[in-house]
């Protein structure tokens, strides 16, 4: 079987030049695998059959090229989220949507993720910040529908902002363990979450 395409695929063409592209995918792989401080500028550029100074050539130190896949990361993330919460369904089928897709997101590109999620101390503390305000961003959709949901009796949780902080709590810790050879698909899982954050919110059965 085929693996499915991951957002790797496509993420970085927005980066100039085809090294570039090709330096970013590899400081994936190597983040992913051994850490930042644990990867040095020769081992990705040995990636792609390249000098280490060819790293500098694209990106003006491995900590930018780790920020410029933690942005088109993060970015990549939250489009997920905000594609599912624009969907015109109630709540419950709104959130459903959200939970499933960042679930399976983190699993689908679990090697990025790892990098996105898990990497951030490694950056430098203006650059962090620059991504922490796109993750704050994670959390407005998720807990605007949950307020909806709460209103209109749909969800009988009543705190929204804890059930946000959990929900994505879950879905993010998926970057740290999932394996494709594991038993669960990123669709199966996030069908699984799904399922679990609609028996927290007190949604199950409402809507299937």
């Amino acid at each position: 079987m085929t693996p499915a395409a991951t957002v790797e695929d496509t993420l970085f063409e927005e980066l100039p030049a085809a090294k570039a592209r090709e330096l970013a995918i590899a400081g994936v792989e190597c983040f992913a695998e051994k850490g930042f401080y644990g990867t040095t500028t020769r081992d990705i550029a040995n990636r792609v059959g390249l000098s280490p100074a060819a790293v500098y050539v694209h990106f003006p130190s491995k900590a930018e090229l780790l920020f410029t896949i933690s942005k088109l990361g993060h970015q990549d993330a939250l489009a997920t989220l905000e594609r599912a919460s624009a969907v015109e369904e109630p709540p419950a089928r709104r959130l459903e949507a959200m939970v499933s897709g960042f679930a399976e997101w983190h699993a689908r590109n679990h090697r990025l993720a790892k990098v996105v999620q898990y990497e951030l101390d490694a950056l430098p503390t203006k650059r962090r910040g620059e991504l922490n305000a796109i993750r704050q961003r994670f959390r407005k959709p998720i807990e605007a529908v949950i307020e909806e949901g709460i209103e209109n009796g749909e969800f009988s949780a009543l705190d929204a902002s804890g059930a946000t902080l959990a929900i994505l709590s879950l879905c993010i810790d998926v970057a740290r363990w999932y394996s494709p050879s594991g038993s669960r698909s990123p669709q199966g899982l996030g069908a699984l979450y799904a399922d679990l954050m609609a028996r927290m919110l007190g949604t199950a059965g409402q809507h299937t």
